[in-house]
Order: C-alpha cells, then structure tokens, then sequence
C-alpha cells in the first residue's frame, strides 16, 4: 500500500488493521512490527475475533511521522506469513 503525502499532514493519528488467524504466534509478530519501526513511541491496540473465533484482527493507534514510516510499516506486515489482510 502506497501513502499519499497530498493527504496526510505529518505527523499524524494513523491507525493501521492487520488480520490474520487467531494465535498468540499472530499477536506478536504484528506487535513486534510495530516496535521496530515505532522504537520507543507509544500506541494503543484492540483485537478483535471473527464470529468463529478462527480470525483475528488488530487495530493499532499510533503517531505516524511521515510516508516512509507508514510505507515500511505496511510492508513489512503485508509481507508476514501470519498477516492475511492489512487495512
């Protein structure tokens, strides 16, 4: 997914959704991601299950700085074996 700068005024309250299926293995790979590229900064995440229990997704609130950071971010969920859908 690629971030138009003509839309965002940096930095920004960006939230970002990954999905994928419902283990603690898919729960901390997402968070993982976030911390390597937020390092120190703070956010704010809810998790979700599907009606069956079998997916789960995960909605992260944080401070983005600028287009790259949201670029890598996305790019390196979507490119996950545990991440099935970003948003």
């Amino acid at each position: 997914m690629e971030i138009n700068n003509d839309l965002f005024k940096f930095p920004c309250p960006f939230p970002i959704k990954a999905m994928g299926i419902n283990s603690d293995a898919f729960t901390s790979a997402v968070l993982a991601i976030f911390r390597k590229h937020l390092q120190l900064a703070e956010f704010i995440y809810t998790s979700r299950l599907s009606s069956s229990g079998k997916y789960m997704s995960i909605t992260i609130t944080f401070t983005a700085e600028s287009k790259d950071q949201l670029n890598a971010i996305y790019e390196e969920l979507n490119s996950h074996e545990l991440v099935i859908m970003t948003l």
